[in-house]
């Protein structure tokens, strides 16, 4: 196994984890199967998801290298590799196979890894789910209204084929702008590898790609709920579309 990913899962050698402040994060040597292991200290996790790869936080990425390295990493710390271990390097084995994984699903999509690198920079834990719902940006707050009203009449009076003739109007205008806001989003990512190329400060760009992003996350629900209220579903609206 590549030194770089010991240091990195099971602490050998100085990271930044290390020293937190005036407290030294306990660790144990334990039998692995690549030779000695040690464990990290209860607390220590590794939150960057780049560097579990050994790439620079840009946006634009070989797909392919990422997978490679993605499968190599996937071998390397399958469970079923480390079934002679001692329990606590199994734990340590089944913690580091979970990182890889949901690295590779989060930098693999455009969108997700966008989203990553925004917590990244505002330092804040990245959470794959989340229930709340996003609020509407102010520049949709107008059109929105007369979604409202759509809806609305659908509810009260029952849906009708002009009502359900407006929806589905209705929601297609908000899908061309949703894949707007994503294309904007994807194409925004040479912009930000220059900046972190150049030193050159990338909070307005962290502002920009939020705010896009928060509109699409509110078009998406808006769509969700016009799909709701003609009784179809994502999948059955996607066939439709196609057909």
């Amino acid at each position: 196994m590549e030194l770089w990913l010991w240091n990195l899962v099971f602490g050998i050698g100085p990271g930044p984890w290390r020293n937190r402040g005036s407290r030294t994060e306990r660790t144990e040597t334990r039998t692995g199967p690549g030779g000695p292991v040690r464990i990290l200290g209860r607390g220590c996790n590794v939150t960057d998801y780049f560097e579990v790869f050994g790439l620079p936080r840009k946006l634009s990425l070989d797909l392919q290298e990422l997978q490679r390295r993605f499968y190599d990493l996937s071998r390397r710390h399958h469970p079923d590799f480390h079934q002679t271990a001692d329990a606590e390097a199994q734990t340590a084995a089944l913690e580091a196979s979970a990182l890889v994984n949901r690295a590779y699903r989060t930098l693999r999509d455009p969108l997700a890894r966008v989203e990553y690198v925004i917590a990244l920079e505002e330092g804040r834990e990245v959470r794959e789910e989340t229930s709340a719902k996003p609020k509407p940006p102010a520049d949709l707050l107008e059109e929105m209204l007369e979604v409202q009203e759509a809806l609305q009449e659908a509810k009260s009076a029952g849906l009708t084929a002009e009502t359900a003739e407006r929806l589905r109007g209705e929601r297609d205008r908000l899908e061309a702008r949703r894949r707007a806001e994503e294309t904007a989003v994807i194409e925004g990512a040479a912009e930000w590898d220059s900046a972190v190329d150049g030193g050159a400060d990338r909070r307005p760009l962290v502002d920009r790609f939020k705010q896009r992003l928060a509109a699409r996350a509110y078009l998406r629900t808006v769509i969700e709920d016009l799909g709701q209220a003609l009784g179809e579903d994502a999948e059955t609206h996607v066939a439709h579309r196609r057909h």
